[in-house]
């Protein structure tokens, strides 16, 4: 009688899914991404300085030697798990643009996938928006560019809003980026003040945030 095979091990839920679930799934197929799993999950539990290698590893069942293959230090870790749960937001946020018709509802389809994945994922969004302000400098210079992506999002849907005849003039890149640092900031108080309870009611105010940058009037220089 041919044996069984093992139930596949239930994936935890601390990075991002949704759309871009294959793309996680290859990520926790290996132990360093086991390391950033359970990195995010002892993250939201007791937050960034509570948390130990030795809790990491006991989490992700690998050894402190593997650890240290993969990882040089606490930091490194949650930088790296950082920057894999944002990279699938991202893709997240631009995918749903991209299904979207019309620059003025691919704008708020972004809004909403962003708040919606975060919504969904407690412990990513706990772990990622609020504890990385108390990580240290690499960890703030890793959330800039971040911002930056999502800026560089936000000029693209400007871009194309213009191609489509939109009655918009030229803005800045600065003005995209304070764009997006007002959208991630509005998440970050709601998050630290309410939890991820009504996170989605934030769309329509980021739209309208976004929608008065596009529109702006800017003097030259």
């Amino acid at each position: 009688m041919a044996s069984r095979a093992p139930a596949p091990t239930p994936v935890p839920r601390s990075l991002p899914r949704g759309r871009h679930a294959a793309a996680r799934e290859v990520v926790l197929a290996s132990q360093r991404g086991r390391l950033l799993e359970a990195m995010a999950q002892c993250v939201a539990e007791q937050g960034y300085a509570a948390t130990t290698v030795a809790q990491v590893i006991r989490r992700a069942g690998v050894s402190r030697k593997t650890f240290y293959e993969h990882f040089a230090d606490k930091r490194a870790c949650f930088l790296a798990a950082w920057e894999v749960g944002n990279e699938i937001l991202l893709a997240q946020v631009l995918a749903a643009g991209e299904e979207a018709h019309g620059w003025r509802a691919r704008l708020r389809a972004g809004a909403d996938a962003f708040l919606e994945v975060l919504a969904a994922e407690p412990e990513f969004a706990r772990s990622f928006l609020i504890e990385v302000l108390s990580v240290g400098e690499d960890a703030l210079a890793h959330r800039a560019e971040i911002v930056g992506q999502f800026a560089d999002a936000l000029a693209q849907t400007h871009a194309q809003a213009l191609a489509e005849g939109a009655a918009l003039g030229a803005v800045p890149q600065w003005a995209f980026r304070a764009a997006a640092g007002a959208a991630w900031e509005l998440t970050v108080e709601h998050l630290r003040t309410h939890g991820v309870e009504g996170l989605t009611a934030l769309a329509p105010q980021i739209e309208q945030v976004q929608l008065a940058i596009l529109r702006g009037d800017y003097a030259s220089g």
